[in-house]
């Protein structure tokens, strides 16, 4: 071999070992400073990604509250509206039974006060007949009495008397 073949071997030697060198060199700072960062970051996307997919489990879970929340206010508001309905009947019955029960209180004391109407309203024309009767009476036995029915009743008194004490 030759001088020139030796340094000519020694430059190729030198250009692998160089070169394994590079690549060894490359390898340790890619494995030192890269891929620390590189993990890091895939550990931090991982993290924002589990946070994302744990916040998203959360809104769900209260989406789902949230659901039931408005299904159980349904059912409240269907309850309160049915006993709104039961109490508006209850009342209404309770007003009609008090106003037929006023209505009939009424009714009698009409029938109790007509009652009461109709026994003054016989009392005055019972006086006024009287009254009247009376004033008749009075006109006929003014028409029949006179002297000569006062002597006659007048002598039948003084016989009784006489009579009387006769007797």
């Amino acid at each position: 071999m030759t001088d020139a073949q030796f340094y000519l071997r020694i430059a190729l030697l030198s250009q692998v070992v160089s070169s394994i060198v590079f690549i060894g060199v490359l390898v340790y700072m890619w494995f030192r400073w890269i891929v620390p960062v590189v993990v890091t970051a895939q550990e931090r996307g991982n993290a924002q990604i589990a946070e994302a997919e744990r916040h998203r489990d959360e809104v769900k879970a209260a989406v789902q509250a949230l659901h039931e929340e408005i299904e159980s206010a349904r059912r409240d508001a269907a309850l309160i509206e049915q006993r709104a309905g039961e109490h508006a009947e209850h009342e209404r019955l309770a007003l009609l039974r008090d106003t037929q029960d006023a209505g009939e209180r009424a009714l009698t004391d009409a029938g109790k006060e007509l009652q009461r109407a109709l026994t003054a309203a016989r009392v005055r024309l019972r006086e006024e007949i009287l009254g009247r009767a009376l004033t008749l009476a009075r006109e006929d036995a003014q028409r029949r009495a006179g002297p000569p029915l006062d002597a006659a009743l007048v002598a039948g008194f003084v016989n009784s008397l006489e009579h009387g004490s006769n007797g």
